[in-house]
């Protein structure tokens, strides 16, 4: 009987668990705290964003910052099709939100978790709650796990699926094994602006910015949100994710040019302006935005134009008229730190993908030791991408395993 051991009781844990377990393995998992499937529990405000619309394998990719090439292969073997089919045929109807994301009928987090637990239960998985492991050593074939209790206990082979962990001692007894760890960093999160006045506007939203670092190719568009601290919104935690590394060389301190509208150009802002102010020459500036701007927005505009508030438009002057265009289209705001949210934690590093067969997650380095989830160097953008990479590498080891058992 083979007797698999599966480290850590997360999306990815859990997946990998069924799926040896449906194969006749005795599977054990081993988690170091008290709870279970604690992040599926507050994905998405409660509501669990199970997976993404993205049912183009090629297109899906494009949404791992870290990863893509390694999960091209891994997704031909479990789609997004493939998780809505088994949570569905699990008696959990998903459904699809207008930005793609998909979430259960119920908007509760706890059907997911349910029928995750209620598979497991089914299978006979067993859980070992608050077994912290210390070390992993290979003799003869079989694995001995030490816990940093002392506990000892003995496998066949083992999964991993801990997850990302923020520090890098977190992987040392991965390291012991031999893998290669790239750093951990943090991936999503907000920029901190705290000297720049935009702040003094939070709560102010656009739907489609485009944004982008200074000095460099990357870039994002999608709606972007003015917080307290800085910006945020969908558009700048995409582009924190595919940044992370440039970010995190630079100590978070960087420029952000935006673009408050995605397509405008500069040469349409300037015309449609000129147009504007021919047609309503005596209207205040200030007092009447464009383009479906929020007001208080346009209004911040202005006044960083140096317009004055009484200013109409058949009096404002070239010099203004350029700088109020110049503020639409590369708003430069100076980013000096971070938020990350712990409840949505996601870390960019973790074991190198050069030493993993995408095909069965197994390692290249020990014959027997298997990869799922963020424990991996793997990480995708918000909308469901982290949940689709775990359910995807947690199904392939657990099927790979059982079946080389």
């Amino acid at each position: 009987m083979n007797r698999v051991a599966v480290i850590g009781a997360g999306a990815s844990g859990y997946f990998a668990a069924i799926h040896a377990a449906a194969q006749g393995c005795v599977v054990t998992i081993l988690e170091k705290t008290s709870k279970s499937l604690s992040k599926v529990k507050v994905s998405g405000g409660g509501r669990c964003n199970v997976t993404h619309a993205a049912f183009e394998n090629r297109l899906l990719v494009k949404n791992y910052p870290r990863g893509e090439k390694f999960l091209k292969v891994s997704f031909e073997k479990f789609s997004v099709k493939n998780t809505i089919d088994w949570f569905e045929s699990r008696g959990v109807k998903l459904k699809i939100e207008q930005d793609g994301r998909m979430f259960p009928v119920s908007d509760d987090s706890e059907s997911i978790i349910k029928a995750l637990e209620k598979e497991a239960s089914k299978l006979h998985v067993i859980i070992k709650y608050q077994f912290s492991v210390a070390s992993i050593e290979k003799n003869e074939g079989c694995f001995k796990i030490k816990s940093s209790q002392n506990e000892e206990l003995h496998f066949d082979q083992i999964i991993v699926c801990t997850g990302g962990s923020p520090k890098l001692q977190g992987f040392d007894f991965l390291s012991k094994l031999g893998h290669k760890i790239n750093p951990p960093i943090p991936s999503l999160f907000t920029f901190n602006t705290p000297h720049d006045p935009i702040k003094s506007l939070m709560g102010i939203s656009v739907p489609d910015a485009f944004v982008k670092l200074e000095g460099t190719k990357l870039s994002y568009q999608g709606p972007l949100l003015i917080t307290h601290w800085g910006i945020s919104g969908p558009a700048v935690l995409k582009l924190s994710a595919f940044g992370a590394r440039w970010l995190a060389d630079t100590s978070y301190k960087a420029k952000a040019h935006i673009r408050w509208v995605s397509n405008w150009t500069e040469e349409s802002l300037h015309t449609d302006l000129n147009s504007f102010k021919s047609k309503h020459p005596k209207k205040k500036i200030s007092s009447n935005p464009l383009f479906g701007l929020p007001s208080r927005l346009w209004e911040h505009f202005v006044e960083k134009s140096e317009i004055s508030i009484e200013e109409i438009w058949i009096n404002i002057s070239k010099k203004q008229l350029n700088r109020l265009i110049q503020n639409l289209f590369c708003y430069i705001v100076t980013i000096d730190g971070k938020t990350t949210f712990k409840e949505e934690f996601v870390t960019a590093g973790g074991v190198s993908l050069d030493e993993v067969n995408p095909n069965t997650l197994e390692s290249k380095l020990v014959s027997g030791l298997y990869f799922a989830g963020e424990v991996l160097d793997i990480d995708g953008i918000t909308g469901g991408f982290n949940f689709q990479a775990a359910w995807t590498t947690g199904y392939i080891a657990g099927t790979y395993i059982s079946n080389k058992g």
